[in-house]
């Protein structure tokens, strides 16, 4: 049941690859861990609710279970949401997929990314994430704002490092 789940609920990255020009993927970037904690904060909530139905009167049981059920399934979706969503750096370009029942697809070709800004708030600072923003030449919306990346710094490195590779930087120092 669960091997299901998961095949369902892939971003299914391969699919979006240039294999025939030789693409490969440099770094699949999925949130850091830290965008989980609401959902599971929710779903404790849910919990404690449950017992609370256990605990509650027959004739109003339904309400606490009912709000459990709700703490669940936003939970859930929230969970989902922020699992089907990633951020692709390939030999040719970066890219994001997101969405959940329908998908969203934004690609820059690492020609046009003029710059990279890696914010990293004081909790990002302790955590080890930080927020990506993009500029460049077309100012594509859904690769502007990239939020929650783990190891922001390294990631940066890894785009750059790509960037020289593909010769769309200066010339290479020996």
């Amino acid at each position: 049941m669960a091997g299901i789940f998961l095949r369902t609920f892939d971003p299914k990255i391969g699919k979006h690859l240039l294999r025939d020009e030789g693409e490969v993927i440099v770094d699949e970037v999925p949130h850091h861990w830290c965008v989980y904690t609401v959902p599971v904060l929710e779903a404790l909530a849910g919990v404690l609710l449950l017992v609370l139905t256990a605990a509650a009167p027959v004739d109003v049981a339904w309400l606490p279970f009912l709000l459990a059920s709700g703490f669940f399934a936003h939970g859930g979706w929230k969970a989902l949401v922020h699992h089907m969503d990633r951020f692709v750096i390939t030999n040719m370009r970066v890219f994001r997929v997101r969405g959940v029942l329908s998908q969203k697809l934004a690609t820059m070709p690492l020609g046009r990314i003029l710059d990279i800004t890696v914010e990293k708030p004081f909790l990002g600072r302790i955590l080890n994430f930080g927020h990506f923003v993009f500029e460049s030449a077309a100012q594509e919306q859904g690769l502007r704002d990239i939020r929650y990346v783990a190891r922001p710094y390294e990631r940066d490195l890894v785009i750059q490092r790509v960037v020289q590779r593909a010769g769309l930087r200066g010339p290479k120092v020996s």
